[in-house]
């Protein structure tokens, strides 16, 4: 009788709870949904009206030089011993309180065409370096390596970033929203490693052609980064407290020019491509499809800090394969962009909004459907504004139906106070000569669908307080009201505590066609706290909680979905880590949903589950040649069901040259009838052999066992010139029982940088 009374008492307590949340709720988001979001902005800017920059103090003097700069890892030329010298580095990690252990020595000079560096990194402890492979943009946390942070412009918000590891392997990218790098784009630049007994040595020159900068501005923001494996420690030049990444453009010392850098002068490269290949489909016993393809793309520097990309007939087929996961979701799931023509300035399109709310999503364009013209323009007039405008022109697909379409996209970002920025957005798709026959069986396309939005984006000069507010609204033939979104959030983030306060509204006639946004019609809120304990010796650095609470409701302020979450993550001295959770789940189908999302029968539409589960995850230390991590998943699943999930991931190096993996996942669900017990097994063997850092080959093997499918990718790269490529790329798709082939493709593909 007891039991009955403590459970009775639980449920009801329950029920004022989510009585009390949705009374909260129902004040509060109404006043926010209509407010908040021309409010929010004014409400935090006392964070950011009067900051200062920090590390103001720390500057490195640099000088012109006259002299030929040979580019060979060698400090043999008389400029570096006249060139002031960035030392006396602070440790990030383990602990950000005392000068690194490690010592670092870095020089620049300059002449009319390019920046050179030379970057000196000294031992901490003897024995081999630890490298993963020659492979370009490598991972930075497996490999001994130092990295150039650049802000161009001194706005603690974009700029650039280069590097390599001990072996010699690059690393370069675009940096966007305070420190956050993407490195899929691609530049023209050199650079040499030289290894000695007692340190290595890495001497780069990035042509003033390749970045973007503001003409007369004699003040950049930089900062040096060095990791060094078998010490476990990562520094930095200007100091960066340690819950933020060396990248955080907040904490940049300052470049300090002797006159103005340079202007680059005419700047214009020309990217043609020659394609050959042949495809053919098996399964549907199609003759060989033969290709023969060109195309070209062309960058040009309208000023020294405003680009002009255009392309003619793109091809991407030597892109990188997308990583396969079991989906399980009720949701379309995310793939990133890696194609090279939308990636420098991409932020400024595809970030804005939140990580499921994105207005524009660039691989909705030219997937599947050829691309038959592109032009884009992005950049920054000067300090204080960013504008981006892209123009994308698709071909018509008779087979389906689909008409010719035209994708405009405009973007611009005005800076204020230190850090933060006001963003605008607008997006149209637009269907060219498009008069479907109604009693055609093909599908309908729409006439348009335009979005418009604007957002308030937070960053204090500290980088402590962070947030966004952001109001969207959607305009598409047939749906009107209820067609916009409004989210926002508001983050602190110190050495000790983590506090996030996030919510979402998006209506349920919201449309975005070239977008993200998987989910209409639903209230979110999402709160989350973290706290991080330091002991003062033995083997854990830090350990700490987390809480994280999220809640759907619908428009009717009814829940939907709640997800409650506890963690609790320790990170060790040699940088392995370990978290352990316990989650509780409640879910009210709004849609029929096959829980396996293999069989096809499903659970009806207003059925309401709920369930436990708990899982660890651990990462072994980057430091051995042999990696490993692994994670768990055990508890309940829809329909009272249960799902045990396991993944692993092992990696081996024979470093520098061969570098293997093997990518595993193991889904067991127990279901009632008709569903079962159901298995799903994801394979993936990846083998990366980089004979230089200028010859790649890659073979990577995909089993997924929920879409009956073996995918085989193999790529041969040689950059025969800086940014200049030979891609032979051999495709494979196979049924997995009976074993047989359903398409193959081969395909050579030959670029060429060339600068007029």
């Amino acid at each position: 009788m007891k039991d009955k009374l403590i459970v009775l008492h639980l449920h009801k307590s329950n029920d004022y709870f989510h009585f009390f949340i949705k009374i909260y709720l129902k004040t509060f988001l109404t006043c926010l949904l209509k407010k908040i979001w021309l409010l929010f902005p004014l409400a935090i800017c006392c964070f950011t009206a009067n900051a200062q920059k920090k590390n103001e103090e720390v500057q490195l003097h640099i000088h012109k030089t006259s002299a030929n700069i040979k580019v060979d890892g060698v400090m043999d030329e008389p400029v570096w011993n006249e060139a002031e010298v960035a030392t006396h580095f602070f440790m990030v990690l383990p602990m950000d309180t005392s000068y690194a252990k490690v010592r670092t020595e870095v020089r620049m000079t300059y002449d009319d065409r390019n920046l050179y560096l030379i970057a000196t990194c000294y031992q901490g402890l003897p024995g081999p370096y630890y490298v993963e492979s020659l492979r370009r943009d490598f991972n930075f946390g497996k490999n001994d390596n130092f990295l150039l942070f650049m802000d161009p412009f001194d706005d603690q918000t974009n700029g650039f970033t280069f590097g390599a590891n001990a072996a010699g392997a690059q690393w370069d990218g675009t940096l966007f929203e305070g420190g956050r790098a993407d490195l899929n784009w691609d530049n023209k630049w050199v650079s040499e490693v030289k290894n000695y007994s007692d340190k290595w040595i890495l001497e780069m020159a990035i042509p003033f052609k390749s970045i973007r900068y503001k003409k007369g501005i004699s003040r950049w923001g930089i900062n040096f980064s060095r990791l060094d494996l078998k010490t476990t420690e990562k520094s930095s030049w200007a100091p960066v407290p340690r819950q933020f990444p060396t990248a955080s453009l907040a904490y940049t010392g300052i470049l300090v020019w002797d006159q103005p850098p340079p202007l680059a002068g005419a700047n214009v490269s020309i990217i043609p491509y020659a394609l050959g290949g042949l495809s053919k489909n098996y399964e549907n016993n199609k003759p060989a499809d033969y290709r023969k393809d060109i195309g070209v793309d062309a960058k040009i520097a309208l000023t020294s800090s405003l680009n002009l990309d255009l392309t003619v007939n793109p091809d991407f087929s030597q892109v990188e394969v997308d990583r396969q996961v079991t989906n399980l979701d009720r949701f379309e799931l995310f793939f990133p962009e890696r194609r090279q023509f939308f990636l420098e300035n991409g932020d400024l399109f595809a970030n804005f909004g939140y990580q499921s709310i994105r207005p524009f999503f660039s691989r909705r364009i030219g997937l599947g459907v050829p691309i038959n013209f592109g032009a884009r323009v992005s950049g920054k007039p000067n300090k204080d504004w960013r504008i981006g405008a892209m123009n994308m022109q698709t071909r018509k697909i008779d087979e389906s139906g689909l008409p010719a379409q035209n994708f405009t996209v405009a973007s611009v970002q005005r800076r204020v106070f230190s850090r933060s920025n006001i963003g605008m957005i607008f997006i149209n798709k637009q269907s060219l000569n498009y008069h479907p026959d109604i009693n055609s069986t093909k599908p309908l396309y729409s006439d348009y669908n335009r979005n418009i939005g604007m957002e308030y984006n937070l960053a204090s000069s500290n980088n402590l307080w962070t947030g966004k507010s952001m109001f969207l609204k959607s305009f598409t033939p047939g749906k009107s009201g209820k067609d916009y979104v409004h989210a926002g959030h508001l983050q602190y983030a110190s050495r000790s505590w983590l506090l996030l306060w996030q919510h979402e509204y998006v209506g349920k006639n919201y449309n975005a066609e070239v977008g993200y946004v998987p989910r209409q019609g639903y209230i979110r809120i999402n709160p989350q706290i973290g706290h991080t304990f330091f002991p003062k010796g033995g083997k854990v650095l830090s350990h700490g909680p987390r809480f994280m609470y999220s809640a759907y409701f619908n428009e009717r302020l009814k829940r939907t979905d709640d997800l409650s979450f506890i963690g609790y993550s320790a990170a060790f001295r040699n940088q392995s880590t370990f978290f352990v959770w316990t989650a509780h789940d409640y879910v009210k189908l709004l849609q029929p949903f096959d829980p396996t999302n293999f069989k096809k029968d499903t659970l009806a539409r207003g059925t309401e589950h709920t369930w436990n589960s708990f899982g660890t995850e651990f990462v072994s230390k980057p430091q051995s040649v042999l990696t490993y991590g692994f994670s768990t998943r055990y508890g309940g699943y829809y329909a009272n069901g249960t799902r045990l999930n396991l993944t692993a991931d092992v990696g081996y190096r024979f470093q520098p040259y061969v570098n293997l993996a093997l990518s595993t996942s193991y889904n067991n669900i127990d279901l009632p009838a008709p569903w079962n017990r159901t298995t799903f097994l994801l394979i993936g063997p990846r083998i990366d052999v980089t004979m230089t850092n200028k010859l790649f080959f890659t073979t990577f093997v995909q089993y997924n066992e929920q879409q009956k499918n073996i995918n085989l990718n193999t790529r041969f790269q040689w950059r025969y010139k800086p940014a200049s490529d030979l891609f032979i790329v051999y495709t494979d798709n196979y049924l997995p029982a009976p074993l047989s082939v359903r398409n193959r493709a081969l395909v050579l593909k030959l670029t060429y940088w060339w600068n007029m």
